[in-house]
């Protein structure tokens, strides 16, 4: 199927990785269906957490993006109302659905049982909506959703791509990886997984899941930088991301804040090849009734050693780098083994983009010219997981 006839619906297409996602699909031709309800610029401005950039609402990039492809459609909508959701649904029968729409942050999460109700609820019933649609509407449809891999803790084992072999008393069998996380949002990850594993072997749905990383980054293309369409770059203690913060502490004369000991380990993932994992994930449906799982980062590093390279880095450019070690606000093992699979979508092609200088660099001269947005009382961490 050409690009042209392939339909696709981004849920949750105003969020960090939805912005840059739409522009790249965009450019490559496919029909797109754009679904939002604003709910992080909600959130964003209840918290007063505003974001580094000001970035211009999907009705007006949509314009924009006409320009390049007159087959993309905006519709404000809440996927947790059933009915609107599947009016919209079965008039577009997408062929993809890329699935975002989220509250993406395991601090908000812990904030209060307010807080972790909404993040359970909107996650939950968003992803329950969606797999009803493709039930009633269009099983062929390929599910594409955005894990984490929070889901699965720190395990004292190497951490499989989804799937872990069991051998038990001369038997065996294949599961999926026991997952652990550690916040209410990782909680809820994990369980529209589940919910989604018993569709594809009940109902024969297809599903990828993306489980990846945190994610840094800002541009994607030169296409983006020209015509005002990149992404929003959170920084705060609620939305931001750890690099995007470190850099930002960095501009403002801030110290670095490492939670603990620094040894917690993650794998991560520039924003750039985000999109190009999901692109591929596109192109490798696993076909009906099976479920495909990757772990979609590209390096692994300990806080340490990050805010040691941003330092690096960052010197080697004239800006003054000092680390600050704080009492960890989460409850999480710091010193733990990790080693996490990640050949799968190397397989598939993806060409990994590293952390190097220029990079970092990169990121700090697009922060510098924002500086004067920075808001200092926004950045050291106020929830407790205790």
């Amino acid at each position: 199927m050409s690009n042209k006839r392939t339909k696709i619906m981004i849920l949750g297409a105003d969020g960090y990785l939805g912005v840059p996602l739409t522009v790249d699909l965009a450019q490559k031709g496919y029909n797109l269906t754009l679904v939002d309800n604003y709910i992080k610029r909600k959130l964003s401005s209840f918290f007063s957490r505003q974001p580094l950039n000001k970035i211009n609402k999907i009705e007006t990039r949509v314009k924009l993006l006409k320009k390049i492809n007159n087959n993309i459609f905006f519709e404000k909508l809440d996927c947790k109302d059933e009915v609107k959701f599947n009016y919209l649904f079965k008039k577009i029968k997408p062929d993809v659905v890329v699935h975002f729409a989220e509250i993406a942050s395991a601090p908000y999460s812990m904030l209060g049982v307010k807080q972790g109700w909404n993040t359970l609820n909107n996650n939950l019933k968003s992803t329950y909506n969606l797999i009803s649609a493709v039930k009633k509407y269009n099983s062929k449809c390929h599910i594409i959703k955005l894990g984490t891999m929070g889901e699965y803790g720190t395990p004292n084992i190497d951490i499989e791509e989804g799937w872990l072999d069991i051998k038990h008393n001369g038997r065996k069998d294949r599961f999926l990886y026991p997952r652990q996380g550690s916040s209410l949002y990782h909680m809820s990850k994990i369980m529209d997984t589940d919910l989604l594993w018993f569709n594809v072997h009940m109902h024969n749905l297809q599903v990828t899941d993306l489980m990846q990383g945190p994610v840094y980054g800002i541009h994607t293309s030169e296409y983006s930088k020209k015509n005002n369409l990149d992404t929003s770059f959170a920084y705060d203690d609620i939305f931001g991301t750890v690099l995007n913060r470190f850099i930002v502490q960095a501009i403002a004369n801030i110290p670095l804040t490492v939670y603990g000991s620094g040894s917690q380990i993650r794998g991560y993932i520039n924003l750039k090849d985000t999109l190009e994992c999901i692109n591929l994930a596109i192109q490798n449906p696993p076909g009906q009734s099976k479920l495909s799982i990757y772990n979609q980062f590209t390096e692994q590093f300990s806080v340490n050693e990050l805010s040691k390279l941003v330092k690096k880095s960052l010197n080697k450019i004239g800006i003054n780098v000092k680390i600050k070690h704080l009492k960890n606000p989460r409850v999480e093992s710091e010193k733990h083994y990790y080693n996490a699979d990640n050949t799968g979508m190397k397989k598939l092609g993806l060409k990994p983009s590293l952390l190097t200088d220029e990079v970092i660099a990169e990121i700090a001269e697009y922060v510098m010219k924002h500086k004067n947005r920075i808001n200092k009382n926004i950045i050291q961490p106020k929830i407790s997981w205790k």
